[in-house]
């Protein structure tokens, strides 16, 4: 299926490695000029390369409150606009919800509600110009059935999911989508820090449906979240 990325300009957060960089590698192999991001520099470098020679790699830690401005004026500086965000961050540490301490609430709220946030700020403007844009935003299974062990992940998140539902409905006359994607658990570095046992998915198959989120075909699906969990979520909402 032709999704209709070719030339496309996506920036994709937090994508040196694991889903994020699944997600940014599927989106050039349909043909998008992608700007990538991460805080290691070497890491960053050799993800870069693999995904193309048209990627632009921006570093930076995404959790900084002026970044998401900063990444999207490299991206349409670069590229000359800017058509896809794929907002994405690192996961907040492991707590318990009754032991777990201001700080740390705060900061996951920061880095996994405010990031993303502030990066659609900043990505609306230049998709309304073109009328037409989308928008993924990477959370957690969490959204849909809180994990038990990491409270601030579950607090933060499902906040985003809020705002995102209201978010899409202001977007949607403006020809842009935006969905949410909520992951549970693949091979990756994060998992494996969780102690994360048993059947896990692929990061290529999640890269695969981002991909598609972000698609020409996509343009009445907006306001959802989408499970990408191997059926680990048993909920029926």
């Amino acid at each position: 299926m032709d999704l209709g990325l070719d030339g496309k300009v996506a920036l994709v957060a937090a994508s040196s490695k694991g889903l994020g960089f699944a997600a940014a590698s599927a989106l050039a192999a349909e043909g998008c000029r992608v700007a990538i991001n991460g805080h290691d520099e070497s890491r960053l470098a050799a993800a870069a390369a693999s995904i193309g020679s048209e990627t632009l790699p921006l570093l930076g830690d995404i959790t900084d409150e002026r970044m998401p401005a900063r990444l999207v004026g490299q991206t349409v500086e670069r590229f000359g606009g800017l058509d896809i965000l794929v907002a994405n961050a690192p996961g907040p540490p492991q707590a318990r919800a009754l032991e777990v301490a201001d700080d740390v609430l705060r900061a996951a709220v920061e880095a996994n509600l405010l990031t993303s946030v502030r990066l659609v700020r900043e990505a609306v403007p230049h998709m309304r110009r073109s009328a037409w844009g989308r928008i993924v935003l990477c959370t957690s299974w969490g959204i849909k059935q809180p994990i038990p062990g990491l409270a601030a992940s579950n607090t933060a998140r499902t906040g985003l999911w809020a705002w995102a539902k209201t978010a899409a409905a202001d977007l949607i006359d403006d020809g842009i989508t935006l969905n949410v994607l909520a992951p549970g658990l693949h091979e990756t570095d994060r998992a494996r820090a969780l102690g994360a046992t048993g059947r896990m998915g692929d990061p290529g198959d999640f890269g695969a449906i981002a991909a598609f989120l972000c698609s020409d075909r996509t343009g009445f699906l907006t306001g959802t979240a989408i499970q990408v969990d191997g059926a680990a979520t048993l909920g029926l909402t």
